[in-house]
């Protein structure tokens, strides 16, 4: 076992000889969005990103599966439809699974992926001076909520669905390209939260800059007026003793705190990296946001301009 769960890596690595490490995760959860196709495409995209995070590359996947068993059949059609679309997109393929029966449904997969031993990309390894680079707009977990309360459809939410559904394999594939120090996806616990991970693993501190961090339209507007999942006051309260807020408002905590479903990747690279991994991210299609830096300090520590 060369990575367990001691730093909150995200996915575990197992060496299987000099050349080749299996990655493996598991991810699920309730619907997010009404269109079952579309939760599908979500919910796989989610559980890839642990392999894509960590610089390898997904192999298989077994759907888990939790349904009531009144529930129309095509219904569950359709959601194993859109993830083995997503898993085949990846280059990977479903193997089989396992369902019950249960009266609230949900929907996520184990996946199994391969890298190089000496190639792994952890969570921890990032160095005073670094950049620290965004793959996506954060706000996903807003934007769910005014989903749900009818303040938005899934037509204008559509940006922010394809924005879930989509991989993080080209971001993945830039990030070995370049090479980075440390790398996480960024989902239930915040980017405040993720990146504290990496900054305690990492024995460092860092800044952000609230104004380059990218964020879907409306977001502000729907966290202004509380439209907000209910786990953001708890993410808040995690984050609150190491961060320092030095600039915005409270709808700014519940921005960097917002749970993110199928989040980009936050990468720390060095400084005389970063020209050529934003042009590596942007040639493949992915955001490329600078978003602060890594500095000396208490390890874990934040804070945010």
């Amino acid at each position: 076992m060369l990575v367990g769960f001691e730093t909150s890596d995200d996915a575990a690595v197992y060496a299987l000889d000099d050349e080749t490490a299996l990655l493996l995760t598991v991810d699920f959860f309730t619907p997010i969005v009404d269109d079952p196709y579309d939760f599908g495409r979500i919910t796989a995209a989610n559980a890839l990103s642990d392999v894509y995070a960590m610089g390898g590359r997904p192999l298989t996947a077994m759907n888990l599966l939790a349904f009531p068993c009144s529930l129309d059949p095509g219904i569950v059609v359709e959601v194993l439809r859109g993830g083995a679309d997503v898993v085949r997109a990846a280059g990977a393929v479903v193997v089989g699974g396992h369902t019950i029966d249960d009266d609230e449904p949900k929907f996520g997969l184990s996946v199994m992926g391969t890298v190089h031993p000496s190639k792994v990309v952890r969570n921890v390894g990032a160095v005073p001076g670094d950049a620290l680079v965004l793959t996506k707009p954060i706000g996903t977990g807003v934007m769910g909520t005014a989903l749900k309360r009818g303040l938005e459809t899934e037509d204008t939410a559509r940006e922010v669905i394809e924005s879930m559904a989509a991989l993080n394999r080209g971001a993945s594939e830039a990030m070995v390209e370049v090479g980075v120090h440390a790398c996480t996806d960024v989902t239930g616990f915040g980017l405040l939260g993720h990146l504290h991970e990496m900054l305690t693993g990492s024995d460092c501190a860092a800044r952000l800059d609230s104004a380059a961090v990218p964020v879907f339209d409306r977001v502000r507007e729907h966290a202004l007026a509380g439209v907000v999942p209910g786990r953001t006051a708890d993410v808040i309260e995690y984050v609150r003793p190491f961060t320092a807020w030095r600039g915005g408002d409270d709808v700014g905590w519940r921005i960097m705190c917002d749970p993110q479903t199928s989040g980009g990747l936050l990468m720390s690279v060095s400084p005389e990296l970063t020209g050529p991994l934003v042009a590596a991210l942007t040639a493949r299609g992915a955001g490329a946001a600078i978003i602060g830096s890594v500095t000396e300090g208490p390890a874990g520590t934040i804070t945010v301009d």
